[in-house]
Order: structure tokens, then sequence, then C-alpha cells
């Protein structure tokens, strides 16, 4: 992405890993400590999407499209904004 840069510093960090690795945690600790906004990915998954995983039923790649959309949209937006912003994925 050009432009994500500003005075050294990136304005979008992604915090990215294996499921129970502590991204989350991370995250929000590192948007803390930067002073930045902070969103999980797991906060665009749909109602259905969240229902069905807490079943304990995995995601397929067609379910995983319109979230991955969602999350692309918002980094998008983000950076259009110029927002400094922390997401883990």
């Amino acid at each position: 992405m050009s432009g994500t840069v500003t005075g050294g510093r990136p304005r979008m960090v992604l915090v990215v890993g294996v499921a129970g690795s502590g991204k989350s945690t991370v995250g929000r600790l590192l948007a803390e400590r930067l002073g930045r906004a902070y969103r999980d990915a797991d906060e665009f998954h749909s109602e259905a999407d969240r229902a069905r995983t807490a079943a304990g039923h995995p995601l397929t790649d067609s379910e995983r499209g319109p979230w991955l959309d969602a999350i692309g949209a918002w980094m998008d937006q983000a950076s259009a904004d110029g927002r400094r912003v922390v997401r883990a994925c």
C-alpha cells in the first residue's frame, strides 16, 4: 500500500498468526501502548458465522469471503482516512 507510512511510522499495524496464539492480546496491548484504535478480525464475522464457529463448525472458504471483504473494506477506509490503527487477524 502506498502512503501507509507517515513520519517513519506505519499507519496500520497488523498482528497475524494462528488461532490461539495471542493475536488479540498482543494487538490490544500494542494499540494501547501506541495510542491507536484497535479492531480484531473476529469483530467482522456475521452473527451466523459466530454461531457456527461457537458450535464447533469451521467456516468454509465461501463463508469466509464476506468476512475477508469486510476486513479489507475497513482497512481501505482506515487507510484512506489516514487513521493510525492496529488490527489482529
